[in-house]
């Protein structure tokens, strides 16, 4: 099969990998580039546990071809930190508020509260069970996730 030339700047870094047309991004992310922290639960877009940053839009990188990235800036849980490794106010909100049980899914959550945050710093607790729906998680029944959400949302507030 054909390869294509792909060009992304993912966590702050350019990369360029030739890439088979079906190539998930979720694929290129963790096979190509070693970030696994963008997990593969159920490869079908429902749980949100692959979800990442595209030019700041949460999306699902199970469901999106690498090629379709070309050009675009991608963040994964990976580039969320601090460079000196300080959690961001959304991890340190997930922790501080029991909001993290096994972790598999946390990525994904951490990915989607990010973008929810900056599309709206300020949401109610109907919009933060929306903004969450689309992720799934097995372990915390929820209580935690949304609590870190209203943590989070008030330590970016204040400037955390």
């Amino acid at each position: 099969m054909a390869e294509w030339q792909v060009r992304m700047v993912v966590n702050g870094q350019a990369v360029e990998q030739a890439v088979e047309p079906r190539l998930t991004l979720a694929d290129l992310l963790r096979d190509r580039l070693g970030l696994t922290g963008t997990h593969l639960g159920c490869e079908h877009g429902v749980c949100g546990a692959c979800t990442v940053l595209v030019d700041g839009a949460a999306v699902r990188s199970c469901l999106m071809f690498a090629v379709q990235a070309d050009g675009r800036e991608v963040t994964t849980v990976e580039g969320v930190a601090a460079d000196d490794g300080t959690l961001s106010p959304v991890q340190a909100a997930l922790r501080d508020c029991h909001g993290l049980q096994c972790g598999f899914c946390s990525p994904g959550f951490v990915m989607t509260i990010t973008a929810l945050l900056r599309d709206n710093p300020d949401p109610s607790d109907e919009e933060i069970r929306e903004g969450l729906s689309g992720n799934l998680c097995r372990c915390t029944g929820y209580q935690g996730i949304i609590a870190a959400v209203r943590h989070a949302a008030s330590a970016l507030a204040n400037g955390g």
